[in-house]
């Protein structure tokens, strides 16, 4: 999986979709294979919102078992971001899945292939053992999670349930049972362009942005002063990341326009709009204090992904399946934890009232950076609490 590049949005995306498919088809899974209807997707008034080009897209389901409502859904991401400058890569090669140090490397090893070579391990070893199903069983697998979701949106939307689903992000060996909400925000800061040499008759788009930059730190300071007891240990877990800034077009012209865009850290049940609110507010007070912005105010818009937080109720009979599952296959005891990052859990949740939880292999601080990779242990040993959860949950027997 890693050697085939799924960039979000990307025809190797597809093909992995397709692969997908068969694999289930061929363990004798029940498989819904569908093109997505992206014009209607985008017209939905929940639309999650993308960010990569896309001109095509697939949803995989495949169940195994008794009719119902499944017991229990995994459910994986095949998309991976970008690669970054290859010469950070070991042989210039961000996709080679080379095995070292017993560990898998390449871009989406941990974020999140790993987690989907699970799920397909655990689809395979129900078919290979023999066992019955008392209950149903289903495996998920979308697209374009790294950009909003329209993946799980879309299968939402098809229908597909489950009484409860795992969701094999990397976790580190704890029980995710809520994460943070990202929203994708950009603003635009004008200046005056006048030749260099003549600087003062200007504004600097660049100068202005200074005080804006600033405010928002000072926001994320005050959103993250006292963050939820599921984060402890994290001292930032709602961060606010300015992850591209544009501005000028010649060395020697004052530049007339800034813009800058980034992603927006939402506390755990906050919604959305309060969040947008936010940044507004602070961006707008910030404006109003500087003599140029004052005239010329900075403009905040939202495109791209928006992830909205999600939980599941640490009371919730599936968290303490996924603990105990872990303690009799790995002999440990699973801490319950936050995420800081968005997901899918939020559509499942939210959406389509599905008791959602995040277990799987791998260090998301190696996610979405170069040399990415997944220890093999650390893999095996989840697949095995994955198995021991499903054979639980669906009753398999002999």
């Amino acid at each position: 999986m890693i050697r085939l590049p799924s960039l979000t949005g990307s025809d190797a995306e597809s093909e992995l979709q397709q692969w997908h498919a068969s694999q289930l088809a061929t363990l004798g899974f029940d498989v819904d294979t569908w093109k997505l209807d992206l014009d209607d997707l985008a017209a939905h008034p929940d639309y999650p919102g993308t960010e990569a080009p896309r001109v095509e897209g697939y949803g995989v389901v495949g169940v195994l078992g008794p009719e119902g409502v499944p017991a229990l859904v995994l459910q994986g991401h095949v998309d991976v971001v970008p690669t970054g400058d290859l010469d950070n890569w070991d042989d210039r090669n961000p996709f080679s899945g080379a095995i070292r140090q017993n560990a898998i490397h390449g871009r989406g090893a941990c974020d999140m292939k790993a987690g989907v070579a699970a799920n397909l391990a655990v689809a395979r070893a129900l078919v290979v053992s023999g066992v019955t199903l008392e209950r149903p069983f289903a495996l998920h697998a979308v697209i374009s999670e790294e950009d909003g979701g329209l993946g799980a949106f879309a299968t939402m939307l098809r229908g597909h349930r489950g009484e409860a689903a795992v969701i094999t992000e990397p976790t580190s060996g704890n029980v995710v049972v809520a994460n943070a909400g990202a929203l994708t925000f950009q603003l635009r800061v004008p200046g005056r362009a006048t030749h260099a040499s003549s600087k003062l008759a200007g504004q600097s788009a660049l100068d202005a942005f200074l005080p804006v930059y600033a405010a928002i730190a000072e926001l994320e300071r005050e959103r993250n002063a006292h963050p939820d007891s599921l984060f402890a240990g994290n001292p930032l877990p709602y961060p606010i990341s300015i992850g591209v800034v544009r501005t000028g077009d010649w060395a020697s012209s004052v530049p007339d326009l800034l813009v800058a865009e980034g992603r927006f850290g939402v506390q755990i049940d906050e919604p959305p709009a309060a969040a947008r609110a936010s940044l507004e507010r602070a961006v707008a007070d910030a404006s109003a204090r500087d003599p140029w912005l004052r005239d010329h105010p900075v403009e905040v818009t939202w495109p791209g992904g928006q992830f909205a937080s999600g939980r599941i109720d640490p009371a919730h009979p599936l968290v303490g399946e996924v603990v105990d599952s872990i303690l009799v296959s790995e002999g440990r005891d699973a801490s319950l934890s936050g995420a800081p990052y968005g997901s899918d859990l939020r559509l499942y949740s939210g959406m389509g009232g599905i008791p959602s939880l995040h277990y799987g292999p791998g260090d998301v601080r190696l996610a979405h950076g170069p040399r990415e990779r997944v220890d093999i242990d650390e893999l095996i040993r989840s697949t095995h609490s994955l198995a021991v959860l499903t054979a639980r949950r669906c009753g398999a027997h002999h």
